[in-house]
């Protein structure tokens, strides 16, 4: 049977399969099927097959199964982060961690056996993602991942667990590339949206390691916890009044909703706000006036860049950063942990074990 992105088995070789998470189609969970059958790819030229040990839970995983993008026409049409809707049946799963089992053509055998982290950008137009795993390419939902050698970054030597290296490349990699965007400096004040979830939490992390001074702002469910990450201040959504936040220097805002407007006139005359999510809604208010008369920057940050992804590897290889892992879970249990991390209980990450069947 032909593999997606990778050479035919010869008739001569065994049937190779795996466990994987198959989604068949946009829409809720019933879209999810665990199958045990599914065939496992084979490494073709300059590819590599890596044996995923952790596989952590992402939003982009969730709205692209809901094809919840829609359309600069449509904001409501069913369709993937490229404005059409994904090929199915997909593997999804962005954040992947694990251990390269074998090579193709081109690529260096002693890379086999060597941690990883892969680059969640399959295929680059620049610095800028095109083809995302999970999305318009399989992912990390399963026993094995299939990938090309550029997504191979070695972690052998980071301290962190399988389930933590799997919290950084979509999280960690979209928050530096947003801080990294904004330019965001030394001493700054700058408020995090979103503070509970990944990629807010990784942004806390980041900028506190750059010496920015840190605004958290959450829900009051989760206000104690987030400011135990270290934070200068916290503020409470729709319990603080946002037009008593002092002046800010930058926004780091993966939320967007209501909210939006309110918090971009809090920066000060040439302040910036970067935004990558829209986990509140989409379609935000605004004064535009508030935007130009004050000199303000509006910046869309989408993901990484290769060099904010090397980077990233390198974070993980020193063991500077910890990110936090809520929980984790059987690769079976796919749908009972994205139900969780619909309802939103938890701070930190979710993760997905493939090889763990309790």
């Amino acid at each position: 049977m032909p593999c997606e992105n990778g050479r035919v088995p010869n008739n001569d070789e065994p049937p190779l399969t795996m466990t994987a998470a198959v989604t068949i189609g946009h829409g809720g969970p019933e879209m999810l099927e665990v199958r045990t059958d599914w065939p496992r790819p084979v490494a073709g030229a300059d590819q590599a097959l890596v044996r995923v040990t952790a596989a952590a839970l992402n939003n982009t995983d969730i709205w692209s199964r809901e094809g919840a993008y829609g359309t600069a026409e449509d904001p409501s049409a069913i369709a993937g982060w490229k404005s059409v809707p994904l090929d199915f049946p997909r593997i999804q799963g962005i954040d992947v961690a694990g251990v390269v089992d074998s090579v193709g053509d081109g690529v260096d055998e002693s890379r086999i056996g060597r941690r990883v982290l892969i680059d969640s950008s399959a295929r680059y137009s620049g610095d800028y993602p095109v083809d995302i795993i999970g999305s318009e390419v399989d992912g990390g939902y399963a026993q094995f991942f299939l990938c090309h050698q550029h997504q191979l970054h070695d972690v052998t030597e980071s301290p962190l667990t399988d389930a933590q290296l799997s919290c950084l490349p979509t999280a960690y990699g979209t928050a530096l590339g947003m801080i990294n965007r904004a330019a965001c400096l030394e001493g700054e004040r700058v408020l995090v949206t979103g503070s509970s979830g990944g990629v807010g939490m990784a942004a806390i992390q980041l900028l506190l390691a750059r010496g920015c001074h840190v605004v958290a702002h959450t829900s009051q469910a989760k206000a104690e916890m987030v400011a135990a990450s270290g934070v200068a201040e916290v503020t409470v959504r729709g319990v603080d009044n946002i037009d008593e936040i002092p002046e800010l220097d930058a926004i780091v805002d993966v939320v967007g909703g209501d909210e939006f407007g309110d918090l971009l006139d809090r920066l000060r005359d040439g302040g910036r706000l970067v935004t990558a999510g829209a986990i509140a809604g989409p379609v935000v208010p605004f004064d535009i006036r508030r935007l130009y008369l004050r000199q303000r920057t509006l910046i869309g940050s989408t993901m990484h860049t290769p060099s904010d992804f090397a980077d990233l590897a390198g974070v993980a290889n020193q063991g500077s950063l910890e990110p936090l892992v809520a929980a984790t879970y059987p690769l079976t249990e796919v749908g009972a942990a994205q139900a969780r991390f619909v309802a939103k209980d938890f701070v930190g990450k979710l993760v997905l074990e493939p090889w763990n069947d309790a």
